[in-house]
């Protein structure tokens, strides 16, 4: 075999002046016959005689033989050493104008031989983008694309699979074929083409490539994609089928305009049939398949005009089915259908209307069952709904009856910061502007030291976040000196003096607003905290800087003046001069800041 093989591959390299088309015919199949026995041997031989260098001229001179050499070079091609060797062999313009033929077997191997060259290879795809390579091979995809014919059906598949060698994980070469036009004339392939399982498996493929970039979900959403992927979803019987289909809905489904076609192509329906199909089953492909189908529900919802769509006035059967899912046994079923509620609950009229249907007694039923090494994302996905419902007015008190507060309390203990962070924020919404609420929690001396200890959560800045703002909401709604020595003697104060500093104005505020309440209600006891925290020297920086906020300003200058009861604050106010940095700020722009800092003016003038 290897002498036949030496002997076809000398032959091939005189080929190009002096054998017959017979004899050259021949060492094509004997070459093409120990490539399919030995790819990597034959290669290595075919590079070591220099025969590629050979290729050019008798691509350029068509012949009945043109398809095998361009065959051959897509055997040699499969090998990763040889793409390289191929573009230095100069086969790449060759092959492109080959791209021009009328032939098809001559398109088919040429396609497969420049599909080759450009798998995992920025050589390749170079040398076929400055030869205008892919400018041809979408040409043909568009002139072909209409054609039935079994033997067209093939070609396309291979032009398909050319351009996504081609342009995979390449941004800049996807970009230029989406430029082109490539994603409505895939998508026609697809409809057209449903019964050629290869072509369709190929322009999913394609898709879950292309869908990634940002740039092409406006060209996918002005063609029929929805409708196409829904339809071929509806097919589908393998497993493996549905994971394709599957792996280009979940990019696409990431666009609030495609979601909203999804939905209108009847997208959950199929989802919840996956669902209710794979539900119970142990097999693993059933297991991934609910997961999937569940977690793009989920995602579907994101969306404000595909969640309205569902949610129906809270009528709507989808609606309806996902809120079965949380009672079940299934944990992923529980994580999607809190996940759902969550997103139901993105505007008050959503959010009244599940509140007055029972919908907060099921999530609380579901927390319980997941305080004791309970599933972390189940307990933040039920927290992230409770947190949504909780933020209109009305459905606050309604919550807090059901004992939401107390339920939420139980998850204290938690050491996962996503849980923390949810738990903080379901308890601020909660209190906002609920007096009782914010009194019985803000004396709950427990919770009071783990917001304190959470305060210096400096790795995680979220929840370290949402402990000063609890902490401060606790006094600010409460208004109580209950609250307030408990918050003083946990060693909550210098928290809340840090937090008056914050780059987040609305937080300073908070802060601002806390301390004043601290200093009016209880001075004697906040007194030593507040000399150690520096609040007179901060206060201080507030009012002499120029980019602080209007609100900052009011609330900086109401809380000196609940300071000047004590002695040494009173004197760190006397010695940093306060009188003139109020005296300035008397023509601020600002009425309010104005007015106010000719009161404290007037207040420490009396005082001093």
């Amino acid at each position: 075999m290897a002498d036949n093989l030496s002997e076809a591959l000398k032959t091939l390299k005189l080929s190009s002046t002096s054998s017959s088309a017979d004899a050259l015919e021949g060492c094509l199949d004997c070459l093409l016959k120990a490539l399919a026995d030995n790819n990597m041997e034959a290669s290595e031989k075919l590079q070591e005689m220099g025969v590629l260098s050979q290729l050019p001229a008798l691509l350029s001179a068509p012949s009945p033989c043109t398809p095998k050499v361009a065959n051959v070079i897509a055997e040699v091609a499969k090998n990763e050493f040889m793409r390289g060797v191929c573009v230095d062999a100069g086969l790449i313009p060759p092959l492109v104008q080959l791209l021009s033929s009328q032939e098809q077997e001559v398109l088919l191997q040429t396609g497969r031989a420049l599909g080759n060259i450009c798998y995992d290879s920025q050589e390749g795809r170079s040398a076929v983008e400055a030869e205008g390579g892919a400018e041809r091979a979408f040409e043909l995809l568009v002139r072909l694309a209409p054609s039935t014919d079994p033997h067209t059906g093939k070609l396309l598949t291979v032009l398909c699979g050319m351009l996504m060698n081609y342009s995979n994980e390449n941004d800049s070469l996807q970009a230029q074929l989406i430029n082109m036009g490539v994603i409505p004339t895939l998508v026609k392939l697809l409809g057209l083409h449903t019964d050629n399982t290869p072509l369709t498996e190929m322009c999913l493929i394609a898709f879950g490539n292309l869908a990634e970039l940002e740039s092409s979900k406006e060209q996918f959403a002005s063609t029929p994609i929805a409708q196409e992927l829904v339809q071929l979803f509806r097919k589908q019987l393998e497993h493996e089928r549905k994971e394709m289909i599957f792996e280009v809905l979940a990019p696409l489904a990431e666009n609030d305009v495609i979601k909203l076609q999804l939905v209108e192509a009847g997208l959950v329906e199929c989802l919840l049939d996956v669902v209710s199909h794979t539900l119970g089953s142990e097999r693993e492909e059933d297991v991934a398949e609910l997961k999937t189908a569940s977690d793009l529900m989920v995602l579907l919802l994101l969306g404000d005009e595909s969640m309205q769509k569902l949610f129906e006035g809270g009528k709507g059967s989808v609606f309806q089915r996902v809120l079965s899912w949380v009672p079940s046994d299934n944990h992923q079923l529980q994580l999607a259908g809190a996940l759902a509620i969550a997103n139901f609950a993105r505007n008050d009229g959503n959010c009244i209307h599940m509140v007055e249907s029972g919908i907060v007694q099921k999530l609380l039923e579901l927390l319980e069952r997941h305080v004791e090494e309970g599933n972390v994302t189940v307990q933040h996905a039920a927290l992230s709904a409770l947190r949504n419902l909780a933020i209109p007015v009305v459905n606050k008190s309604k919550m807090l009856a059901a004992g939401v507060a107390e339920v939420v309390l139980k998850f204290l203990q938690s050491e996962m910061p996503p849980v923390q962070f949810k738990l903080l924020g379901t308890l601020r919404m909660l209190i906002d502007t609920q007096v009782d609420a914010a009194d019985q929690l803000g004396t709950n001396s427990k919770l009071v030291e783990r917001l304190v200890e959470w305060c210096e959560a400096k790795d995680h800045a979220g929840v370290m976040g949402e402990s000063n703002r609890l902490l401060s909401a606790l006094i600010r709604h409460s208004k109580s000196k209950d609250v307030v020595r408990t918050v003083v003697q946990s060693g909550g104060v210098k928290h809340l003096v840090t937090m008056a500093t914050s780059e987040h104005m609305i937080m300073q505020n908070e802060a601002l607003v806390a301390l004043g309440i601290i200093g009016a209600l209880d001075l004697a006891l906040a007194e030593k905290d507040f000399v150690g925290a520096s609040l007179v020297q901060i206060l201080h920086k507030l009012l002499t800087d120029e980019r602080s906020a209007p609100e900052i300003k009011y609330n900086s200058m109401i809380l000196i003046c609940s300071l000047m009861g004590s002695e040494p604050l009173h004197r760190e106010v006397q010695s940093l001069a306060f009188i003139d940095v109020v005296s300035k700020l008397r023509s601020h722009e600002n009425k309010t800041v104005s007015h106010q800092a000719s009161l404290t003016e007037q207040r420490l003038t009396a005082q001093s």
